[in-house]
């Protein structure tokens, strides 16, 4: 009786052996090389888009989407070729996603804030924004995530949908931008002369702009100084070199004409107290 149970035991064991193990090798065969052409393609698909000159703010987004779609399609079919049924599989996977939607739903914000992100343009891949508290180069945005590059090379990963809903100043929008300094002179100097050194060394730069319109105004009658403020319009690339030469040319020119920029003082009295008269 024994023999004859483990023979019947073995017997099925060779039939499914027979009928799953062909259906399963077939089965990760096609999900290995449906995992490696999905890869290939989205990566065709992506070269594509930047050959045809199609925003890259949008290219690795689309790339991004494509590839979970194909992924989705490719388990769909490998499940059924192992016997599973599609319909019912399906119906798994819609509550699967839906718990998981609950789950993540930071992760489902983030997907609406890169979707966003894409049809408003507040920013594209290339130029220079600040956002939650950090500035940086755009360098790619993707599904959930943005990636900024700082000036320092460091990479800052922002979830889309924080960076979706909060302000975001961009640098990098209009051809042109107000370089600005604040330069202090003492009160015994000449203001005119002072604005006089400063559209002389400044507003003859070729960089400048608004040579015709310069901009040499006193901000404020500060402590220790007076505080002159001065505006200047270059092109984008030109505003960091034209801001750190600017501030040692007014220097020097300052020291050369007898302009000084001083340091906060402080004036202290020290008054002595009467002596005390002993009895």
């Amino acid at each position: 009786m024994q023999d004859i149970n483990i023979t019947a035991v073995v017997t099925n064991l060779t039939e499914l052996a027979t009928l799953y193990i062909p259906k399963l090798l077939l089965a990760l065969f096609t999900l290995i090389v449906g995992l490696w052409l999905v890869s290939k393609l989205t990566m065709l698909l992506r070269r594509a888009l930047t050959n045809r000159k199609v925003d890259p703010s949008l290219a690795p987004f689309l790339s991004s989407i494509i590839k979970i779609v194909l992924v989705v399609m490719l388990i769909i079919s490998v499940a059924g070729m192992v016997g599973i049924e599609t319909t019912s599989f399906i119906a798994v996977l819609g509550a699967a996603g839906l718990a998981i939607g609950l789950a993540l739903q930071g992760s489902l914000s983030n997907f609406a804030g890169g979707v966003l992100i894409l049809f408003l343009k507040p920013f594209r891949v290339g130029e220079v924004i600040e956002a939650q508290g950090l500035i940086g180069t755009v360098t790619e945005i993707q599904i959930f995530h943005t990636y900024m590059l700082t000036f320092d090379k460091k990479v800052i990963i922002i979830p889309n949908g924080p960076l979706a809903n909060n302000n975001i100043v961009n640098y990098s929008r209009e051809k042109s931008r107000m370089v600005e300094w604040v330069f202090g002179i003492s009160y015994s100097d000449s203001i005119d002369q002072a604005r006089s050194i400063i559209r002389e060394v400044i507003f003859s730069d070729p960089r400048v702009l608004n040579v015709e319109n310069p901009y040499i105004n006193v901000l404020a009658l500060a402590d220790s100084s007076v505080n002159i403020r001065v505006r200047a319009e270059v092109l984008q690339e030109n505003y960091w070199q034209m801001f750190f030469d600017m501030n040692e040319r007014v220097k020097k020119a300052f020291d050369a004409q007898g302009i000084t920029i001083p340091f906060p003082q402080r004036t202290l009295h020290i008054q002595q107290a009467p002596s005390q008269q002993l009895s």
